[in-house]
């Protein structure tokens, strides 16, 4: 399988609304998977993302408000519909998620979902020993949340198979 050149999608930090985003962009890989069934794609996210190490983790659609992980990257396999999605958080920039699309989120970036097909689903994984917590941005606790995003280690490979690293490079 060929995995398509993700989109880079850099955003800064919004101390304001207490979102840190990332130095590192965000990964849009679109149509990674053309499979015939939610469910056969929802299987291949899962399988592709373990063999990768990023041990799935849920089967969900997006929250619809906005809120990041200070403590874990993300990585979004979606198996099923499509959504208008906002990452960045309150003042961020939006973007269309496809069915087959893989979105990987630094740790600290923004999502939500603005507006979702009734049955929009995705796979959710994160590395090893990153447990993700719901933050939803208070600009009395940036610095904190800041410093905790930039703890969080990269991984070596992303869930869809390349090395992550070049891709992560804050100047990439």
């Amino acid at each position: 399988m060929s995995i398509p050149q993700p989109e880079l999608l850099h955003l800064d930090s919004d101390e304001t609304s207490g979102y840190p985003n990332s130095p590192l962009p965000v990964l849009i890989y679109r149509e990674v998977l053309d499979l015939s069934s939610a469910e056969e794609r929802a299987d291949a996210f899962e399988n592709m993302f373990k063999q990768h190490g990023w041990p799935p983790a849920w089967r969900y659609y997006l929250y619809d408000f906005d809120h990041f992980h200070s403590t874990a990257h993300e990585a979004l396999g979606i198996f099923q519909g499509q959504a208008r999605a906002r990452l960045g958080g309150p003042n961020g920039r939006e973007v269309m998620l496809y069915t087959g699309d893989v979105l990987v989120l630094p740790a600290g970036v923004g999502h939500a979902s603005l507006e979702a097909d009734d049955d929009f689903c995705m796979v959710g994984a994160y590395p090893p020993g990153q447990d993700p917590e719901i933050e939803r941005g208070d600009p009395a606790e940036f610095a904190k949340a800041q410093a905790r995003v930039a703890s969080v280690n990269v991984p070596d490979t992303a869930p869809v198979g390349e090395p992550l690293k070049p891709l992560w490079e804050p100047s990439a």
